[in-house]
C-alpha cells in the first residue's frame, strides 16, 4: 500500500476525505494500521476551527486504535505488530521542566493527537512513542478506543479523592464521560449517586452502578446529597458550568469537586461553601501512557464497558454529527474495519 486514506478538516466543520502519500514515521514515531478511532466531544477544537490555524489541514481524532506497522529511528520498546493505542496527549517529550519533575501530563512540548497534529479519522495514523499505550490482548478496538480518552479522564478524576472506602461519591452527567464514571465509581468500592436532569436516565443509572438517583430538574442537588451524608467526591462531566455550580454545597467536609467536562461558561461559587468544610473545587486532563495502560488493565478486570455506536470512516462527518446532537447512547466510535 503506497498511499492511504483520511478526513482532514479546515475552517469550520469543512471535512474533506484526501488520499496521502504514505511515509515512513519519523524518528521517536510509529506508523500505525488504525482500526478504530472514538468521536470524542473534544474533537471541537479541530472540527470547528478553535485551534490556532483553522486553515491548516487536520486530521481530527484521538481516541485511536491500531497495529504498528512501521517503527522510526531510535524507538525501542514498541515494534511492528503490536497493538497499541494512543490518546489525546501524545506522548511527553522528558526534556521540559515539568517532564524534568515527573509531570508528563502537563509536558510542555506534548502534541494534542487530533488538534495540533493528524489523528485517527483516518486509515493510518502516527504517534510518538512516549505516548503508546498497549491494548490487552482481546479487547475489542470498538471498547477500546473510548476507554482511551472518556475512561482515563474518569478514571484519573477518581483517583484523586481522599475519601473511606463506601463513601459517597456522585458523578454528575450520564453521558460519554458520566456512563463511564459511574462504572469506575461502583467498582472502586464507592456509594454512587448519580445526577442527571429528568428521570429517563434513572434506570440505566442503577445498571451501571449507581445507588442513588438525583434528578437535578426538579431538586436541588447539592441539598439532595447533603440529605444523604454529603459527598467526598463529585465527578463534574456534563459541559454545563451553570449545571456544576449547585454542586459544591452538597460536598462533604473535606470534599472536593473534580470537573472533567469542558463547558463554555463559568462556574460560579460561593467562597463560604469552599471556607466551610476546607472543600476542593479541582479540574483534571487526562493521565499518562502507562496510566491510560493502567485503566485498560482495570476495566478488563472489573467489566467496565463502554456503550458504543459505531459508523464506518467514510462517514467520520455524519459521525462527528451525531455526536455533537448530544444523541448517542454513548460514544460514537469509527469503525476501520467496517
Amino acid at each position: 500500500m503506497s498511499t492511504y486514506r483520511a478526513f482532514e478538516v479546515t475552517g469550520s466543520r469543512k471535512f474533506e476525505l484526501v488520499v496521502r502519500e504514505l511515509r515512513q514515521p519519523p524518528a521517536g514515531h510509529v506508523r500505525l494500521t488504525v482500526e478504530s478511532c472514538g468521536v470524542c466531544h473534544s474533537d471541537v477544537l479541530a472540527v470547528e476551527g478553535l485551534r490556532a490555524d483553522p486553515s491548516r489541514p487536520i486530521v481530527p481524532g484521538h481516541e485511536i486504535v491500531g497495529v504498528i506497522d512501521a517503527v522510526g529511528e531510535g524507538v525501542k520498546a514498541w515494534q511492528v505488530g503490536d497493538r497499541v493505542g494512543v490518546g489525546y496527549l501524545g506522548g511527553h517529550c522528558g526534556e521540559c521542566e515539568h517532564c524534568r519533575r515527573g509531570d508528563f501530563v502537563n509536558c510542555a512540548d506534548q502534541p494534542q493527537i487530533g488538534t495540533d497534529v493528524d489523528g485517527g479519522y483516518a486509515e493510518v495514523a502516527f504517534a510518538r512513542a512516549s505516548g503508546l499505550v498497549r491494548i490487552p490482548e482481546g479487547m475489542a478496538a470498538v471498547e477500546a478506543s473510548p476507554l482511551l480518552c472518556a475512561g482515563l479522564t474518569t478514571f484519573k478524576a477518581l483517583q484523586q479523592i481522599d475519601g473511606p472506602a463506601g463513601a459517597l461519591v456522585a458523578v454528575q452527567g450520564i453521558g460519554g464521560l458520566g456512563h463511564l464514571g459511574l462504572q469506575y465509581a461502583d467498582r472502586l468500592g464507592y456509594r454512587v449517586a448519580a445526577i442527571a436532569r429528568g428521570t429517563d436516565k434513572a434506570a440505566l443509572a442503577a445498571e451501571l452502578g449507581a445507588d442513588h438517583y438525583i434528578d437535578s430538574a426538579c431538586e436541588d442537588p447539592g441539598a439532595a446529597l447533603q440529605k444523604l451524608g454529603g459527598a467526598a467526591a463529585i465527578i463534574a462531566t456534563a459541559a454545563s458550568g451553570a449545571s456544576m455550580s449547585p454542586l459544591v454545597a452538597g460536598l462533604a467536609p473535606r470534599g472536593r469537586m473534580v470537573v472533567v467536562g469542558a463547558a463554555p461558561d463559568p462556574i460560579s461559587v460561593n467562597t463560604a461553601d469552599l471556607i466551610f468544610g476546607t472543600r476542593t473545587l479541582s479540574g483534571s486532563l487526562t493521565g499518562t501512557s502507562i496510566e491510560n495502560e493502567d485503566n485498560l488493565a482495570f476495566s478488563e478486570r472489573h467489566g467496565i464497558h463502554p456503550m458504543t455506536e459505531t459508523m464506518p470512516m467514510a462517514e467520520a462527518p455524519k459521525a462527528y454529527e451525531r455526536m455533537m446532537s448530544g444523541h448517542a447512547r454513548f460514544r460514537v466510535v469509527l469503525d476501520m474495519t467496517a
